[in-house]
């Protein structure tokens, strides 16, 4: 806890009352502070018995009494007033206030042995590691920089030795000005534009209008959390020269916890540990082993004995577990800024781009569920599945050779039931939505990105020039050349050199995408094979339902190869990776990021392609089917259509891979966590845990992955590209998708707070190559939804029969009236006598009129077997392939141009946020002219008093 958390800021006593309140989207919060007035005659003595009266375990540390604004942005002032702590070091405070120092600060593994000094970072090493001297020279440099050290033995193990470092003020100053950290100073003066009276006296009316509804259930609770959202105030890079013009209540406060840890990992990267001018920085002695672990600490448990709604949170990281990582407010708003002040702005913008990615998934869900219901409720009226539920005298060839019986069509009703609630006439609709959907996603995500980087200070933050990866310069370090930008020699890479190495990466690449088309082979090979298996089973359930059994089977088994191929996909791609020899560290996740998305969409959606697109469409026709290495007959489509079966993949598919990534995501930190608690007790007892320090408790918890965030992007983008690229087979695909985000939020928050040691708060203004990644979906979901609709569905056959060959030809109609009799003009009639010896089934269809079949129907437009040519292509199917054709080409350019329209007309950085940016820049230029200008004339004033003579200067 920080004394501003108990609204005392250096000596300052400020009292918030719990009826103020907060809104977490924006809105201003209003506080009782007490005392009033500019100087109060408060006594101490009254106001130190009332607060102890109020919590008597608190103790508080006085410097002097006055009364002051409500504190600015980076002032930790954060918490409930019912838990008062201070964490003060300053002794000129202890003395002043005449108390001892707390033993809690001392007990809580927050501090150094003095209970003063706050722990900013851990490093940990073991004692018997050999990389002594190194180490040695590493620490003893530390000490140079003007970092407090502090050593401790771990109580689990004596082998391991704790490091903290504590960063004095004089050390912040320093490197916040080097690093150009931005802190407040000056409160935010909010310009209002000018309104008309017409629509001052519509806001007024909706204003009246929304009193009468109920407050919004998604917002946190104003009256039990404190202000979570910071004050606004103008900010500008901190300045050691100009520090009378940030406000500083509290110097203790002023860099909050994470700034702080930001600050001492700057400076450890820049320190040798060994002479030699790349010998420096705390990376590579992470990779040589010197050190074992390095990470900021988490301030204090997630969790209390006591309510938070009466006691209030105990520390930032309990207030993120009640409103943030507990599952009791999975409906509430994401606390965005507590999130950006704790964890740092690259995962505060994963989780708003994760929260603005499910926000946006509602409207398509809603209508995709409304596209499933319209199925549902228009199943009766449903012209084509009355024909096939109806069709007792049809009877179909098998669709296997020799065990496959013959089947009337009937026996197909149920499937053709559902394929009409995916297949209907709102799915087109559906698909030009989605397409729609995608752009309008990202075009609003980007202006949601440049508000929150308005908020959070991104908008002129640039990145460091980032230094050489280790590997890299110890494979070029003989050749050197000087750097454009800061003018010194570093190692480079030969263009030749670079170009081989890309070669060789980028055969490995379509090595691996040839392993998954193999894979995806090795699947088709089961479909065919176990077909005949499950046709001639003894059970009559898997007899009669064989082609479903072997759909069934076959997406588990590809699921599990799929899980089994990703972990070979993320060793090669680490390997290739580092095969390019990546320059800097982004360019590094660049690659390996682009590498990894590439490997496992293609696995995860391979087989998804070969469904859609390819099962059916290439196997000949009985008495001359297409056969894979002249043995195995391909796989053909139920009779009801292939849409069924691309409907069980994705469903299939999509449930259990959310399925496993959640249990992965929660199951094995908390098993693993598990285990380390478990040994601990064993050893030392279960009493010992109670006592342990927050080193030794952050210790034991599992490190953040070595690849950052990118499973939690590359999860999300993988189910991006479910939710969109074949929504025209599966529109429930958004609800499942927004049913698993909500769970995602809450566990990934879960997992950060309660299961990962607290990563190292970094600093990102967007998603990075992640954007890009998504754009290329979307433009991809495009073409295949196009392909779905004209291929895969049977809607163009449908409209092809309705306009030329049904009863309404050549009326303009296209109702159900004018499908009657579109089953039986799309079957064609085979010869049971023209079937090959290999493939004559073992029946002769003599159980359905008591007389072996002469003929029987299959799904084509084929000419029938007496006519001149027989089983040629019919004058209907060229008109459906023509048609087919012409509904991609106008979808596409229909569908790109709506896209290109809409991102035309939103632009990406919202109008009031322009105004509103350039209004803040004209007023950071007179604040800061007015507070200089108010320095010299109180320079002057000072020289005027004390008598002494000054020259002419202006002012």
């Amino acid at each position: 806890m920080e004394a501003s958390s108990s609204g005392i800021t250096n000596g300052k006593t400020k009292v918030f009352h719990p009826e103020g309140g907060v809104d977490l989207q924006g809105y201003q919060l209003d506080m009782q502070i007490l005392p009033d007035g500019p100087k109060s005659d408060v006594d101490f003595s009254e106001i130190l018995n009332a607060i102890q009266e109020m919590a008597k375990d608190v103790n508080i540390l006085f410097d002097e009494l006055e009364a002051v604004n409500s504190p600015c942005k980076d002032d930790d002032s954060l918490l409930h007033p019912g838990n008062l702590t201070s964490t003060s070091d300053d002794a000129s405070r202890l003395e002043a206030g005449g108390e001892t120092i707390p033993e809690k600060n001392k007990s809580n593994g927050l501090y150094f042995r003095d209970g003063k000094c706050r722990i900013d970072y851990i490093l940990v090493y073991r004692k018997s590691n050999p990389q002594t001297e190194k180490r040695e020279v590493f620490e003893r440099n530390i000490r140079a920089e003007g970092l407090q050290m502090e050593k401790e033995s771990s109580l689990i193990n004596s082998d391991i030795i704790f490091v903290k470092l504590h960063a004095p003020w004089e050390v912040l100053g320093r490197y916040a000005e080097q690093m150009n950290v931005r802190m407040p100073f000056r409160r935010k003066i909010y310009y209002l534009p000018r309104r008309y009276k017409f629509m001052s006296r519509i806001d007024k009316q909706i204003s009246r209008f929304r009193r009468w509804l109920p407050k919004k259930p998604m917002r946190l609770d104003k009256e039990t959390l404190p202000d979570l959202e910071e004050n606004d105030c103008y900010t500008a890079p901190f300045s050691q020269q100009r520090i009378h013009h940030f406000i500083i209540h509290n110097k203790d406060t002023f860099f909050n916890n994470a700034t702080r840890s930001r600050i001492v990992h700057h400076i450890l990267q820049r320190i040798k540990y060994e002479e030699g001018k790349n010998k420096i920085g705390l990376n590579r002695l992470l990779t040589n082993g010197s050190y074992e672990a390095a990470f900021p600490l988490h301030e204090g448990s997630y969790r209390s004995k006591n309510s938070i709604r009466t006691h209030g949170a105990v520390n930032h990281r309990h207030l993120l577990y009640e409103c943030w990582a507990s599952w009791g407010v999975w409906y509430k708003y994401q606390p965005l800024d507590l999130v950006r002040r704790y964890f740092g702005e690259k995962i505060g913008l994963y989780f708003a781009w994760l929260g603005w990615y499910t926000g946006m998934l509602f409207p398509a869900a809603f209508i995709g569920l409304f596209v499933f219901l319209y199925g549902v409720i228009t199943l009766d009226h449903c012209q084509v599945s009355k024909e096939v539920c109806q069709a007792t005298d049809i009877i179909m060839c098998p669709v296997c050779d020799k065990y496959c019986p013959f089947m009337r069509l009937s026996d197909s009703c149920v499937y053709a039931k559902v394929t009409h609630l995916f297949d209907n006439g709102a799915t087109v609709f559906f698909a030009v939505f989605m397409a729609v959907w995608a752009t309008v996603f990202l075009e609003f995500w980007k202006r949601r990105r440049a508000v929150i980087a308005y908020d959070w200070d991104l908008i002129d933050w640039e990145e460091e020039e980032e230094e050489i990866r280790p590997q890299f310069e110890a494979k070029y370090s003989k050749k050197e050349r000087m750097n454009p930008i800061s003018g010194k020699p570093e190692p480079y890479q030969a263009f030749a050199d670079k170009c081989s190495r890309l070669i060789v990466s980028a055969s490995g690449i379509f090595f691996m995408i040839c392993v998954v088309i193999a894979a995806v082979f090795g699947i088709v090979i089961y479909r065919v094979v176990t077909v005949s298996t499950f046709a001639a089973f003894k059970w009559a359930l898997i007899r009669n339902n064989s082609q479903v059994a072997t759909t069934g089977t076959a997406v588990c088994i590809n699921f599990c190869i799929i899980m089994l191929l990703n972990v070979l996909y993320e060793k090669v791609a680490l390997l290739l990776t580092n095969l390019e020899q990546p320059r800097t560290e982004s360019e590094w996740e660049n690659s390996f990021t682009l590498k990894m998305f590439l490997f496992q969409f293609v696995n995860l959606n391979s087989s998804t392609f070969y469904i859609a697109f390819f099962l059916g469409r290439f196997t000949g026709h009985p008495g001359a089917y297409l056969r894979l290495i002249n043995r195995w007959r391909l796989e053909e489509c139920h009779p009801s259509g292939c849409l069924i079966d691309l409907c069980m993949q994705m469903g299939i598919i999509m449930v259990l891979k959310q399925t496993w990534n959640n249990f992965m995501e929660l199951g094995y930190p908390l098993i693993q966590n598990w285990w380390t608690r478990r040994k601990v007790r064993q050893e030392h007892g279960p009493e010992r845990k109670i006592s342990f320090p927050q080193w030794e408790k952050d210790y034991t918890l599992q490190p953040m992955n070595a690849y950052g965030l990118f499973d939690e992007y590359l999860e999300m983008i993988l189910q991006f590209g479910f939710t969109t690229i074949f929504v025209a087979a599966f529109p429930l695909a958004p609800l499942l998708a927004l049913l698993n985000n909500i769970i995602e939020i809450r566990l990934d928050a879960y997992k950060f707070v309660t299961q990962w040691r607290r990563p190292l708060a970094s600093r990102a203004k967007d998603i990075g190559i992640w954007y890009g990644i998504l754009e290329g979906i979307g433009i991809l979901s495009v073409i295949t939804n196009a392909f779905v609709i004209a291929i895969t569905s049977d809607f163009i056959p449908r409209l092809v029969y309705a306009y030329k060959y049904g009863p309404c030809a050549g009326q303009g109609e296209a109702g159900q009236k004018c499908m009657v009799g579109y089953v039986n003009a799309s079957l064609s009639v085979f010869r049971i006598s023209d079937f090959e010896n290999r493939s004559e089934p073992e029946s002769d269809g003599s159980e359905f009129s008591g007389t072996p079949l002469k003929y029987c129907r299959y799904r084509d437009y084929r000419d029938p077997p007496h006519s001149l040519v027989p089983y040629g292509y019919t004058l209907q199917f060229w008109h459906v392939l023509a048609a087919r054709l012409a509904f991609i080409i106008v979808f596409e350019h229909l569908v790109f141009c709506i896209k290109h329209l809409i991102s035309y007309l939103i632009p990406d950085l919202p109008k009031d946020l322009r105004d509103r940016m350039r209004r803040e820049k004209y007023l950071i230029q007179e604040m800061m002219y007015e507070a200089e200008l108010e320095r010299l004339q109180k320079e002057r004033k000072e020289r005027k008093k004390n008598g002494k003579a000054h020259h002419n200067e202006w002012p």
